[in-house]
């Protein structure tokens, strides 16, 4: 099977467009990792509308060498975090951690959770069902995003791990993608990237696809449907994607290695 890196050059597949294998062209684009900022409501999706407008001018600022600019954005990023509790506690986690403060770090995160909960979801998951292995990474497009106009594109790597003892065969997938304001969208479809990928025992399957959004944080889970083919007339069956986030904002997790 052929592997993914996050090469400048690549190409990614477009989720909604996986079975004519349309494509994105990425020579230009700037692709950052992500965490879940986002909350189902209303206010706080204007809010981080905001945010993520803020600090892509800050980092077109630093990219011009408009220094000052770029340190008056970034006195209001710290400003508008301080302003907005969910953004606030998790810069107070993420500073607890670093200084070693691990009971401060429990503290905030659980005032996050009571606020909002869907704000712990990091971009990237795991699951294993019957032996097989789904493991996913989301990144966030900037180069195709237009936050100005309400327009978000996230890439996600999925890596399909058969851990078992059986040859499975990949036949259709299922997601469902949850935007900030809770609005949510089942998209089905025959195999992945135009094909119905056969993973034989102790192999795997890499592969990419984008997904367009409307609002600057979100969240993907779904399943595949497999069957094993070492014997006729063998029921399919559903392989779980565990849940996981699309957001403009780093969190730091690591992409999965292919040794993983």
């Amino acid at each position: 099977m052929s592997s993914f890196s996050l090469n400048v050059g690549m190409k990614l597949p477009w989720l909604i467009g996986d079975v004519s294998r349309q494509q994105i062209q990425m020579g230009n684009v700037k692709i950052m990792a992500c965490v879940s900022d986002g909350q189902s409501q209303s206010s706080f999706l204007s809010r981080s509308q905001t945010y993520a407008l803020l600090k892509q001018q800050m980092d077109v600022a630093a990219k011009s060498e408009d220094y000052k600019e770029a340190a008056r954005l970034r006195d209001s990023l710290k400003i508008f975090e301080d302003q907005e509790p969910v953004l606030r506690l998790q810069r107070l986690v993420k500073e607890a951690i670093a200084q070693e403060r691990f009971e401060d770090a429990a503290r905030y995160r659980d005032e996050l959770k009571d606020i909002a909960p869907h704000s712990l979801l990091k971009c990237s998951s795991e699951a294993t069902t019957l032996g097989i292995r789904v493991q996913v990474r989301s990144v966030y497009i900037e180069g195709r995003s237009q936050p100005s106009k309400g327009l978000y594109y996230f890439a996600y790597i999925i890596k399909i791990t058969n851990n078992s003892d059986r040859p499975v065969q990949l036949l259709r997938r299922h997601w469902i993608i949850t935007d900030a304001n809770g609005k949510t969208e089942n998209v089905w479809g025959i195999g992945v990237i135009g094909e119905q990928p056969v993973v034989l025992p102790n192999t795997a399957f890499k592969y990419s696809s984008a997904c367009p959004l409307g609002t600057p944080s979100g969240r993907m889970e779904g399943d595949f449907e497999m069957k094993h083919i070492d014997r006729v007339g063998s029921r399919t069956f559903n392989v779980s994607i565990a849940p996981f986030s699309l957001s403009k904002v780093e969190d730091g997790s690591d992409t999965f290695s292919d040794g993983s």
